[in-house]
């Protein structure tokens, strides 16, 4: 959520903001209903106190038109509230000043490209190819089983899964990171204060409608939230966490996209990072993440580009966010593996979580970044260390966790 304040002070600066995101918004309706609210909250308080005034005086017929006029406004007080908290939360975090205006992920920006394209002497397999001849990934199955884009990872490939969960998990504890395995399960009004369900998000969610549950998109979505309505200390942050779940995804809207394999599925696990940072500390944290992100394929030497998302590209929350593209060569493109965001303080705002300071209180501000979406990964694993003979060398940053160096084909 954004601040009221800053709203009545720029209401330009968000109507552009939302319109930047391709979201159409009546600012002036906002601006409205919190004249309409004030004003209401105003007659409520002068009404109170001339309710006790009369109480003193023990006027019992005043007190009682007091008391049907007070009802009747405090009734409307609550609705106009309402109504205002909705219109409020329908307003996109504006993106930050160094974002490119686009419509769409055709102007987002390339900011880097990193590491050396490999060059094979034969025919590149793509990723589905050799998990099948591998006997480490299964599709067939899993459709049998739960229904189309549904995977099993088996025998190396289980293993190989673990591997990098292991290798960021290491990684990020030795830097600090809190690990935690979060719940799966989050109530609809969680979703809702992380600004995931604005915009039609909750179309792309799996909704248990009876339980009032959302099964989450990444563990970012359940760690965020352990801190609402809390105030930390500033010497508490930044406060870093990195959790690892399953996720779950509709994919809807991309119906005949990314159908072969197991690039874009409904559900994956996930390796996440998340920072909770003082005021005016987002842009250097968010640099930070998006390092680690990139030492990670730097040291599994996959070959990547970084990538700047426009406006249109970026989503409700997000106020900036970069992507990290690791090279297919069985696809011969680029193909997002990780992402990371600052939403600055609009996830705070709407949890409520703030930290203290000398002086009072302030809202923190909040970053989330993927380590690892495990299936991604893996792709760019297979599909880069490639032998001739179809085996698969495994990056020697994950051997020591693998117990072994290279996964080949099975005897029949």
């Amino acid at each position: 959520m954004i601040s009221i304040d800053d709203l009545r002070k720029n209401p330009q600066k968000f109507a552009k903001g939302a319109k930047d995101k391709g979201i159409e918004l009546n600012i002036q309706e906002v601006l409205d209903f919190d004249v309409l609210y004030r004003e209401l909250l105003q007659k409520v308080q002068k009404l109170r106190e001339e309710r006790n005034t009369a109480a003193k005086a023990r006027d019992i017929e005043q007190g009682r038109a007091i008391k049907k006029s007070l009802d009747l406004l405090t009734t409307q007080l609550a609705d106009t509230e309402k109504r205002l908290q909705t219109l409020l939360w329908s307003i996109p975090n504006p993106a930050k000043d160094d974002v490119r205006v686009g419509k769409d992920d055709s102007e987002n920006e390339i900011v880097k490209t990193v590491g050396k394209l490999r060059e094979f002497s034969f025919k590149a397999k793509d990723h589905l190819e050799l998990g099948e001849l591998l006997d480490i990934i299964d599709v067939k199955r899993a459709a049998k089983v739960s229904g189309a884009r549904f995977y099993y990872l088996k025998n190396e490939g289980a293993l190989l899964e673990q591997a990098l969960v292991r290798f960021a998990f290491d990684t990020l504890v030795a830097k600090g990171f809190i690990p935690v395995m979060p719940p799966v399960l989050i109530t609809e009004d969680s979703m809702r204060r992380l600004g995931y369900m604005e915009n039609g998000g909750e179309q792309d969610m799996f909704r248990l409608k009876e339980d009032g549950l959302i099964l989450v998109a990444t563990a970012e979505q359940s760690i965020v939230p352990m801190h609402r309505d809390e105030t930390l200390s500033e010497s508490e942050l930044p406060k870093r966490y990195v959790g690892y779940s399953p996720s779950f995804r509709r994919e809807a809207g991309s119906y005949g996209k990314d159908t072969r394999g197991i690039l874009r599925v409904h559900e994956f696990n996930k390796v996440e990072m998340v920072s909770f940072v003082a005021k005016g500390k987002d842009d250097e944290e968010h640099e930070f993440l998006l390092s680690i992100e990139e030492k990670f394929f730097q040291d599994l030497d996959i070959p990547y580009q970084v990538v700047k998302m426009c406006t249109g590209d970026l989503g409700f929350p997000a106020a900036r966010k970069y992507d990290l593209e690791a090279w297919m060569p069985g696809q011969e493109k680029y193909r997002e593996v990780t992402s990371v965001s600052t939403v600055t303080d609009f996830q705070s705002r709407r949890l409520n979580t703030k930290y203290k300071t000398k002086t009072g209180t302030e809202y923190v501000q909040i970053l989330n970044g993927t380590a690892f979406s495990i299936g991604r990964p893996i792709i760019a694993i297979l599909e880069n260390f490639q032998q001739e003979d179809g085996s698969v060398m495994i990056p020697e940053v994950l051997r020591k966790y693998t117990g072994f160096d290279q996964i080949t084909a099975r005897k029949s």
